[in-house]
């Protein structure tokens, strides 16, 4: 049972793997135990680097220690944070012919603005093995180091795709899962089949899911119209601003930039978000659309 459903009735997510699809065998001893694990996916570009970073932060300013954990080959989900790309774990892993005894923290761990800890699994090459595997010998070899005893919050960047071991790795460890997405069709279309993979995937694991953060918008009305439909919720709304673009140019989270108004209410909504995840929220059961359903529902232009 999750932590954060100990006083909560857990509602039956009915999805299952479906024919030919094959559940990532991750090892039922790694677990993550003691800190909140929040996993947020989206479809490629949507900004869940960018998001996760500034979520990162604001739960930091909360006073929790937070390590953020980038599950894409690209390895810039901490870029932000850190001010550059950091080497990924399977990088250092091959540097000791995968002697994960020779390595300590400081090998592949690092710190970030205000405190987060930053790690960047990083992945095979395109074509090659399983990002699955490379997530669990993080987890692995963080749980081996010590480095989650001390945790309060453990955030996953995942990977856009819904394809693989590396999408389903880090729901074996999650509470809960966010979706980042935006006031469009492709991209709610993208969201309805990550809410479809989630919750085949929650037939081996306890991850429910949170809600939806409406990212890059104007508006929140196509997003809150799918929610009404499938039953599903909006948790947060973050305006399409230059401010956020040119953050992450100036290899910045949002807490750095120079303050005004748009960008305070901004990290407002960062910190009302992270109080939100951290009190707790309740677990959904959205029942996607067929395709067919979504072209009714929200048409396209």
């Amino acid at each position: 049972m999750s932590p954060l459903d100990s006083n909560k009735q857990v509602p039956n997510l009915r999805g299952e793997d479906g024919e030919g699809s094959v559940q990532v065998q991750m090892d039922p001893k790694v677990k993550i135990d003691g800190a909140k694990v929040f996993a947020v996916y989206g479809k490629g570009g949507i900004g869940k680097s960018t998001t996760s970073s500034n979520l990162s932060v604001a739960f930091s300013k909360l006073g929790k220690k937070v390590l953020q954990i980038g599950c894409d080959p690209k390895h810039d989900s901490t870029f932000t944070l850190t001010g550059r790309l950091v080497p990924t774990v399977i990088d250092i892993l091959k540097e000791v012919d995968f002697h994960a005894e020779e390595l300590r923290p400081d090998d592949f761990v690092y710190e970030g603005f205000n405190g987060v800890k930053c790690v960047e699994a990083g992945g095979p090459p395109a074509g090659t093995g399983c990002g699955g595997y490379v997530v669990g010998q993080t987890v692995k070899l963080l749980k081996q180091n010590h480095m989650l005893e001390e945790t309060d919050v453990v955030i996953f960047d995942v990977l856009g795709d819904v394809v693989c071991g590396g999408f389903a790795a880090p729901l074996q460890h999650a509470d809960r899962a966010i979706i980042v997405t935006a006031n469009d069709f492709d991209s709610i279309y993208a969201m309805n089949r990550i809410i479809a993979a989630v919750q085949a995937k929650s037939k081996n694991y306890n991850v429910r899911l949170a809600g939806c953060i409406a990212n890059r918008s104007k508006e929140t009305d196509e997003v809150d119209r799918y929610c009404k439909e499938v039953g599903f919720k909006r948790v947060a709304h973050l305006p399409d601003l230059d401010a956020i673009r040119k953050s992450r140019l100036k290899k910045k989270t949002l807490f750095e930039m120079d303050d005004n108004e748009e960008i305070q209410s901004v990290q407002k909504e960062y910190l009302r978000l992270a109080q939100l995840l951290w009190d707790g929220t309740d677990p959904l059961a959205p029942q996607p659309l067929e395709d067919r359903h979504i072209f009714e529902l929200l048409g396209f232009d």
